[in-house]
C-alpha cells in the first residue's frame, strides 16, 4: 500500500531563521551610512563689524512752541474758564475781562447817536419842507440850501458817533482772551478777580507738538547731527511711544558744559511737559565681534563657545558684551577668522 503525500512548495527547502532576515533587510541602511561617511557640524565664521558706541542721557518732553494768552484792554477777571492741563483749540475763549468803564462809555455813545437820529429826521423834514416852499416860489433858493447843510453835517455827526460806539463795543468784545493756538494749557497766571492790565498773561499754552530735549556732554558736540538716531530706554514712556526717534536741531550754544538737540518722537502728545527719560545717542563708532546668542553657553558662571579647530573642537571661555540686534558682542576670547560650532 503506497501512500500519498501531499506537495508543498517549499517542501525540501531549507528556511532561514528570522534573525538573519532582520539582518538582511538592515544591510542596505548600514551601507547607505558607510558611504555617506561622518557628518560635518555646521559651522559660523567669526568676522569683525562696525559697532556703534552709546551713550546714556536724560532728555525731557518738551513742546515745540509755548504761546501766551495775554489780556487785549484792563479790567478785572469775572469770568475763567480753563484749568491746567485742559486741551484747547485756537480762539477758544480762556477768560473774559470786564472794564467797569466801558458800560457807561457805549450807554452815552448809544445815547450821543439817537439823540442826533432824531435831529437828522427834523432836518430832512425840514429840507423837504424848503423845497416844497421854493417850488412854489414862496423862499428862496438859501433856505433850500441852508436846509442841505443841516442835513449833511447830521449825518456825518451820526456816522462818527456810530463809530464811536462800534470802537467802545469792539474794545469791550476784547476782554475775551482767546488762545493764540492749539494746545494744552500749563499754566494759568491769573486767577478770577485778578486786576490786569493790557497785555498781562493769563495762561501758558503748549502748542500740540512735543519733542525730546536732550542734553548731551560737550565733548560729544561733534558727534550729534541732526537726522541721528535716538533710541527710548526700555518701556520708560509706554507702549504708544514709537521706541526711536530722529534729532531734528541742534543747538549751537554749549551751556553748563552741555549742548542741546531736539529729537521728534511718535507718540508724546499725552505725556507731561518737562518728564525725565533716558535716551540712548550714538557717539562713536568701532570694530568689534559678534555672533548668534545660541553659540554660546553657560557653564558654572562661565560663558563659553565651540572653537572648530584642525584637532577637533573644545571650548573657549569668552567675554561677553552689550545684546545687539544681530547676537551678543564678545569683548574677549575671539579673534576674526575663528570658527565655531553649535554647542
Amino acid at each position: 500500500m503506497k501512500v500519498k503525500r501531499n506537495w508543498l512548495p517549499n517542501a525540501g527547502r531549507r528556511q532561514k531563521p528570522a534573525q538573519t532576515k532582520g539582518v538582511d533587510m538592515l544591510k542596505p541602511l548600514l551601507l547607505s551610512l558607510f558611504l555617506a561617511g561622518p557628518v560635518m557640524a555646521q559651522t559660523y565664521e567669526v568676522t569683525a563689524t562696525d559697532l556703534s558706541d552709546r551713550k546714556a542721557v536724560f532728555a525731557t518732553v518738551e513742546s515745540v512752541d509755548t504761546l501766551t494768552a495775554r489780556t487785549r484792554i484792563g479790567g478785572t477777571i469775572v469770568d475763567l474758564m480753563v484749568d491746567e492741563g485742559d486741551m484747547v483749540a485756537a480762539g477758544d475763549v480762556l477768560a473774559r475781562v470786564v472794564n467797569e468803564q466801558m458800560e457807561p462809555q457805549i450807554a452815552a455813545a448809544t445815547s450821543q447817536a439817537t439823540s442826533l437820529e432824531a435831529e437828522l429826521a427834523q432836518a430832512r423834514d425840514d429840507l423837504r419842507r424848503a423845497e416844497d416852499l421854493l417850488a412854489r416860489g414862496i423862499i428862496a433858493q438859501t433856505r433850500v440850501d441852508q436846509a442841505q447843510t443841516a442835513v449833511a453835517v447830521l449825518e456825518g455827526r451820526l456816522a462818527s458817533a456810530r463809530q464811536s460806539r462800534d470802537v467802545l463795543v469792539q474794545q469791550q468784545r476784547e476782554g475775551e482772551v482767546l488762545a493764540p493756538g492749539a494746545g494744552r494749557v500749563l499754566n494759568v497766571l491769573a486767577p478770577r478777580g485778578s486786576v490786569m492790565l493790557p497785555g498781562e498773561p493769563v495762561a501758558i499754552i503748549a502748542s500740540d507738538h512735543y519733542l525730546l530735549r536732550l542734553n548731551v556732554p560737550e565733548r560729544h558736540a561733534r558727534s550729534i547731527a541732526e537726522g541721528n538716531l535716538i533710541e527710548i530706554a526700555g518701556a520708560a514712556l509706554g507702549g504708544e511711544v514709537a521706541q526711536t526717534g530722529v534729532i531734528r536741531q541742534v543747538y549751537p550754544q554749549i551751556t553748563n558744559g552741555r549742548i542741546t538737540a531736539d529729537a521728534e518722537v511718535d507718540g508724546l502728545g499725552s505725556f507731561f511737559v518737562g518728564e525725565r527719560v533716558r535716551v540712548y545717542v550714538t557717539v562713536d563708532t568701532r570694530q568689534g565681534i559678534v555672533i548668534p546668542r545660541d553659540l554660546v553657553s553657560t557653564r558654572f558662571g562661565n560663558d563659553f563657545v565651540t572653537l572648530q579647530t584642525s584637532d577637533g573642537t573644545r571650548d573657549v571661555v569668552v567675554l561677553l558684551g552689550e545684546e545687539t540686534g544681530d547676537g551678543v558682542e564678545i569683548l574677549a576670547g575671539l579673534s576674526a577668522g575663528d570658527k565655531l560650532v553649535q554647542p
